[in-house]
Order: structure tokens, then sequence, then C-alpha cells
């Protein structure tokens, strides 16, 4: 399934590393996932988040919060994936939904990407805690999948980017493409207490010129965040996080309760032949 990032040929795997024709080399990491990024365009060492975001993030999304979204998205999947298939999970971050849809869905196997070296490093944590055998992680970029031309059923980007040309190249022709993003109801409580002119979220809008859309959900709960950390926690991992006064920034974190909706637009598209 990997192919080489400086050649773009196909990687044997010998037990220790991946390697392939024109010789190079890449070596499995101790937590076991290889490192198949570049320094074309980004630094390997800084790229995606750092190990305190994804601590962050990972003590959140581990509390449940939006594992009825993982569930969710692992019924989506199983809707377009037969067993035996290939998922492409691009953006993955720290593995959250791609380890528990591996967990809900053994018989299809789970290739996650993302450019942080520590989140992916944290993704193998999550597989040896879960010990599961059915899905694998390398340290790439989105845009530059390091995955075989027409290998994968599916490809998932959930709160990820989104590329049109490497999703079509490693999708099968009948593959799909299964996009999650918030609702534009998404945390609009917090919002409300943050903000004195609080705004739904506009529709991402995506240049999908490959793809036509088959189908398309909005999936949402309540939910209640009841303590100062979890809410701090939970409006950092957003945008608005790096837009808010120091005013409304008082004000999140005077909160100690507070009743949410968690609401995400789940968007299947195929490729167009």
């Amino acid at each position: 399934m990997y192919i080489c990032p400086v050649c773009k040929q196909p990687l044997g795997f010998d037990g220790r590393s991946y390697r392939c024709a024109d010789r190079h080399c890449f070596d499995i990491a101790r937590k076991g996932y290889v490192n198949l990024l570049t320094t074309t365009g980004h630094n390997p060492r800084t790229a995606g988040d750092n190990a305190d975001m994804v601590r962050a993030r990972t003590e959140f999304l581990d509390k449940g919060y939006y594992m009825p979204l993982a569930d969710r998205l692992a019924e989506t999947i199983s809707a377009h994936v037969a067993a035996g298939g290939i998922v492409t999970d691009s953006g993955c971050g720290e593995g959250f939904y791609t380890v528990r849809c591996a967990e809900k869905l053994p018989d299809v196997g789970f290739i996650g990407i993302d450019i942080s070296k520590s989140a992916v490093s944290h993704c193998m944590t999550r597989v040896h805690i879960m010990g599961l055998d059915n899905c694998s992680f390398a340290v790439a970029s989105s845009f530059d999948l390091p995955i075989a031309d027409g290998s994968a059923d599916a490809v998932t980007s959930v709160f990820a980017p989104v590329t049109n040309d490497e999703y079509r190249r490693v999708l099968k022709e009948d593959g799909h493409l299964i996009v999650v993003s918030p609702s534009p109801r998404h945390l609009f409580e917090l919002k409300s207490a943050v903000y004195d002119r609080p705004y739904e979220n506009r529709p991402n809008e995506y240049s999908l010129d490959s793809f036509e859309l088959a189908d398309s959900e909005v999936f949402e709960y309540k939910k209640n965040i009841s303590s100062q950390e979890d809410i701090y926690s939970l409006f950092a991992m957003t945008p608005y996080f790096y837009k808010t006064s120091e005013e409304g920034m008082a004000r999140l974190r005077a909160l100690d309760e507070i009743d949410v909706t968690c609401g995400f637009c789940i968007d299947v598209y195929r490729k167009r032949l």
C-alpha cells in the first residue's frame, strides 16, 4: 500500500524497514509507525501539532464527548466499505476516530496519515492499548499521500484539510470520500456564552471537481460539559480560540458547566467516472 515519498515506487517491508527499488529506506519507529514525510515544503521535526497540543486534545476526546460521532462514522464507513477493504484516514490526528472505527470494523484495514509526528506516535499508543492489528500509521502530508494509486476503498477526512487530486488518485474507481465537518449549530451555546453576537458555522466549500455528492447527513446530539477544564479544552480545539478577545476568554474561564450541541455534517462523495 505504501509508496516511496521520494520516487513514488512501491515500498516493500522486511520486518524492520520499508524499501523501494531505488533503495530509499524508511525505518519503523520504536512505537511502530513509519515516517514518510519529506523535507519538501515543511520541517518534519516541527510539522503539525506538537506534543502538548496532542495531549490536550487526547485528554478531552478520551472522555467520550465525541464518541457518538466516532461510532456514526464507523457506521457510515461500513455502509460503503466491504470486509477486506482499505480505508485511508487523511489527517488522522491523534487517532481517536481511526482507532475507534478500526475497533468497530475488525474486517476492514485502516491506514492513518498525519503530518504531526507527535500525533502519529500517539496513534500507535492507542493501537497498542486496544491490541488492534487492522490499522497502521504513517507520518506524511494529506497533500502528498504515500499511498498507491487506486488502492483505497474509502478516504476519510475528519476536521482535516481536503484535497481533490490526491483523494482521486488513491481511491479505487468505486471508492468513496467521507468528509466530516462542523454543522451550523455545532457548539452554538458555547459561542453564545463567549460572544455578544454568536453566528452559525458556514458550510465548508471544497473544490472537489473529481467527486459528486452521494449522501449527506447532519448528525447532532447534546452533551453536558461539566468542568471548566473540559470547556476550555473544547474551545481550544476550535478555530475560535485564536480569534477571541481577552474579554471573551474571561467569559470562557468563568464557565463551570454548559450544555452544548455537538453537531456534524457527514458528507459522502463518490468519484466521478
